[in-house]
């Protein structure tokens, strides 16, 4: 496909004219090529499904009250308690244990309940879901699968009323998204690389990470 065939997209942008409504909108904008009824549509949910108003209210109350001044975790907090949450879900990466436990002692000492699972629960062999030996990190002895699946069903079954992530592994997070019955937010998305803050690839795509612009396969 040509570039000229390529539709584009608001990743190709120059002019975030979206936001404040400044300047003018680029040919291909997605606010002035999407038909008027689907935007419509969207507001009519956040006026009137329960579930979406009550949440984008709760999120513009925190991005108007406190932006720039409050951390995830803290933001997490002010959250769940404007939705009415009273039991957070937490999904950990089991190489993340310790971190879940310090945010659960600080859901504690803000008067939210917790419950955490780590993604290693039911103990069971990558092989026994048809995941090949050679495809462990350690070939030849038991190595635990990440089990989201479980992870969701267990905080289901303890009537989460929010569920936080917590390092979960790349398809891992989706799979616990699909599988969880209440909303699921981020704390901390794994990278083992640069200590769990993967937009630091993105800052320094420049220099320390242009290998990520060139052509080719990772």
């Amino acid at each position: 496909m040509s570039n000229q065939d390529e539709k584009l997209s608001c990743t190709d942008c120059g002019v975030p004219n979206c936001y404040r409504k400044q300047g003018v909108f680029p040919q291909f904008c997605l606010t002035t090529n999407t038909n008027s009824e689907e935007f419509e549509e969207a507001n009519e949910l956040y006026r009137s499904d329960e579930f979406v108003s009550k949440f984008t209210l709760a999120a513009a109350e925190i991005e108007g009250a406190y932006y720039g001044k409050l951390t995830r975790v803290e933001e997490i907090i002010v959250f769940a308690k404007k939705i009415g949450a009273q039991k957070i879900g937490i999904a950990t990466c089991g190489a993340l244990i310790n971190e879940a436990k310090i945010f659960a002692k600080i859901l504690q000492a803000k008067g939210l309940k917790s419950f955490g699972v780590s993604c290693k629960v039911g103990s069971t062999d990558k092989t026994e879901v048809g995941v090949p030996e050679t495809s462990k990190v350690e070939k030849g002895c038991h190595e635990s699968l990440c089990n989201p699946v479980m992870q969701a069903k267990l905080l289901n079954k303890e009537k989460t009323d929010l569920n936080v992530i917590v390092g979960l592994c790349v398809g891992h997070d989706s799979i616990f998204m699909k599988y969880s019955e209440a909303p699921v937010t981020t704390l901390i998305t794994k990278d083992k690389v640069l200590v769990h803050n993967p937009a630091a690839a993105l800052y320094t795509s420049a220099h320390y990470y242009k290998r990520l612009l060139q052509d080719g396969d990772i």
